[in-house]
């Protein structure tokens, strides 16, 4: 069953993480991609941390299973970290709607890896032809013109979707060890982020980028507020919420909203334009959320009393032959 602690999880996930590609694409302006990234989670760490050893007990924030590490070091190194540096990366070569497209497979690759690693999580025919109406909404969305798919922002557009790969594998880890896990999903995050931010310092160095190349400005200081405080730490509270509360396919459902958002703020903020078959694009997205969330929606519920109420068995006007007997 949905409810409403889980929809509000839903809907501010996708809110927050649609806001991070069109962030993003207007931060890239001003900081290399690996730095703006190290910086974000710099920020948000500080923030995270500050606020759990404030509202956390010790023994709470304590490390105390395998499990508890195993999900410190997916969130942080997987989901979080490695990412994130390869959406910064990638989104130097396309538009946020495209990023956030693109990145929208991680529905498609969450199965494939829980099919491997949980025993719990399959996904139904229903399930399928929901996700495949999503993945057409994502197509038409993106609108891909066959002649650049091999060069133009191919190079973005792959490593985008090796993001997508880092996200599902580390979601799908996160779920598998959950039941050995003791920390509360905030506390995970609060634990990931000074990882995430050590990866990206060290890609960031690997690669040559410095501080110096950076172009301080109000608007860099805006969009790295936004990714730090909003897609840094309220949008993983969510996130985490979600994946607490349902399963690794289901969580990652956002992705398939966050290019709607994506879109639409690119469009508002950056003067991105919307191709006209993105509307026929986001209709077929929420009708095969329709068909997902048909499964999780008790229909009986909706109906009244009378309507579902059968009599109990002893009130019935026909009374059962015993078993291996009939009437003349």
């Amino acid at each position: 069953m949905i409810d409403r602690r889980t929809l509000g999880f839903f809907l501010l996930s996708s809110l927050f993480f649609g806001g991070t590609f069109v962030a993003a694409k207007a931060g890239l302006e001003y900081f290399p991609p690996l730095l703006f990234v190290a910086l974000r989670f710099d920020v948000a760490a500080l923030v995270m941390l500050g606020y759990v050893v404030m509202t956390v007990s010790y023994d709470d924030l304590r490390p105390k299973t395998h499990g508890d590490v195993l999900g410190i070091l997916a969130t942080g190194g997987l989901v979080i970290g490695l990412a994130n540096a390869l959406i910064f990366v990638g989104q130097q070569y396309a538009t946020s709607a495209v990023g956030a497209i693109v990145f929208s497979l991680n529905p498609i690759l969450t199965p494939v890896f829980a099919a491997v690693l949980l025993s719990d999580e399959r996904l139904s025919p229903r399930g399928a032809v929901g996700m495949v109406l999503g993945l057409l909404g994502v197509a038409l969305v993106v609108n891909p013109d066959p002649a650049n798919l091999l060069g133009g922002d191919a190079l973005g557009r792959a490593i985008l979707f090796a993001g997508a790969v880092s996200a599902a594998l580390g979601a799908v880890l996160i779920r598998r060890v959950g039941s050995s896990a003791t920390l509360s999903s905030t506390v995970r995050v609060a634990w990931g982020l000074p990882i995430a931010a050590a990866l990206s310092h060290g890609f960031a160095l690997a690669t040559g980028e410095s501080l110096g190349a950076i172009t301080w400005s109000t608007g860099g200081l805006l969009a790295l507020a936004y990714v730090s405080l909003v897609a840094g730490v309220l949008a993983y509270i969510a996130y985490f919420g979600l994946l607490e509360s349902t399963g690794a396919i289901q969580a990652n459902l956002i992705f398939y909203v966050v290019p709607v958002v994506a879109t639409v703020g690119g469009a508002a903020v950056l003067g991105e334009s919307i191709a006209p078959l993105a509307v026929v694009g986001f209709l077929t997205i929420f009708a095969g959320f329709a068909v997902l969330g048909s499964e999780s929606v008790d229909v009986r519920s909706w109906l009244p009393a009378w309507a579902i109420d059968t009599p109990p068995a002893d009130e019935s006007p026909v009374s059962e032959e015993p078993r291996g007997y009939r009437s003349d």
